[in-house]
């Protein structure tokens, strides 16, 4: 499945757009992560408890907007974007959302 931030592909042309897809994923991170983050913020620097978390976050986002083009019967989603919220206090929404379409070479 090709992912891509533009609205086209080079080489390509879109054929079908099939419609929005999109996959969400809510993240909270345990209690010792949440210490230990808490314990370097007071010292300054990147929180890698979060950064990791993140990433892993995006990542699961991602697939599962992969697997609702695949469904849709889509080979590419373009334009993706990533969007994220915060849910309470301990909590993070990650989506990941584009328009899912069949592309052909050109």
């Amino acid at each position: 499945m090709l992912i891509v931030t533009t609205e086209n592909v080079a080489g390509h042309r879109v054929a079908e757009v099939k419609g929005q897809v999109f996959g969400v994923v809510v993240r909270s991170r345990g209690l010792a992560g949440n210490v230990m983050a808490g314990l370097r913020s007071i010292i300054g620097g990147e929180i890698t408890e979060y950064t990791q978390l993140l990433e892993e976050a995006r990542r699961h986002a991602v697939d599962r907007m992969v697997r609702n083009a695949q469904l849709m019967g889509a080979n590419a989603v373009v334009m993706m974007r990533f969007d994220s919220s915060e849910m309470g206090q301990s909590m993070s929404e990650i989506v990941a959302y584009g328009t899912a379409v069949v592309i052909e070479k050109a």
